[in-house]
């Protein structure tokens, strides 16, 4: 599906589109398939089901139908969440869809835009600019940046004995006006296609609806930019 998505996103090169000139990187969560387990719970279910008698149903019979177990807890705004997280990247110019990959929830949003942006290249076009919000802010992805020559459009934000100066501050201001389409394909996914929750209890299973879901939201832009056109 990652081909063919890829393929895709070539044809549109074809036809004219820029697909990945500046790219836009956040993630989101997702809601668990099944219902919320403690921590220890889960624990204890992992280690069962790594058991050959884990992988039988009650008849004795291989499991077809299992709870969740690749989903784990995070704190976000104050609120426990049990479930996923979707890392995504889209093109600034047309809103394409670039890459989708799901984690645990509690895995880190910074240490993925690296992947993000290798999984953005589609073609022989080079990424000329990388937006991203605060949480992606750190030396180690300002260096990935600068290592690949990427302009850095990652927003700044204030730490310890150094507050954000007035550059800074508009410098963020200007970074959002590009960063919104990426949570432009959030809200839409939500709207549409029920993304704020997952559909299937193996993460596998939900990636792989991620990227049938990222060819679908690409077919459909394209053909109304290219109707347009």
């Amino acid at each position: 599906m990652a081909k063919i998505n890829s393929e895709v996103l070539i044809q549109f090169t074809s036809k004219g589109l820029t697909i990945n000139e500046g790219i836009a990187i956040d993630a989101r969560l997702v809601q668990s398939a099944s219902h919320p387990l403690s921590n220890e719970e889960i624990k204890k279910q992992r280690e069962k089901r790594e058991t050959p008698e884990g992988k039988l149903d009650k008849n004795g019979k291989p499991l077809k139908f299992s709870r969740d177990l690749e989903s784990d807890w995070v704190i976000k705004n104050n609120k426990p969440h049990y479930g996923l997280k979707e890392h995504a990247s889209v093109d600034t110019n047309h809103g394409f869809v670039l890459a989708t990959e799901l984690t645990p929830s509690s895995v880190n949003d910074s240490i993925y835009l690296p992947y993000c942006v290798a999984a953005s290249f589609h073609s022989d076009e080079p990424i000329k600019k990388v937006f991203a919000d605060k949480g992606y802010f750190g030396k180690p992805n300002r260096d990935f940046l600068a290592l690949n020559k990427i302009e850095d459009g990652i927003m700044r934000k204030a730490t310890t004995g150094a507050e954000l100066t007035e550059y800074e501050i508009e410098r963020n201001k200007a970074i959002s006006k590009f960063r919104y389409i990426v949570e432009q394909y959030f809200g839409l996914s939500h709207l549409y296609n029920k993304a704020y929750r997952a559909r299937f209890p193996r993460m596998l299973k939900n990636a792989v609806d991620g990227l049938f879901r990222q060819m679908a939201f690409n077919l459909f832009r394209a053909s109304k930019i290219l109707k347009t056109a």
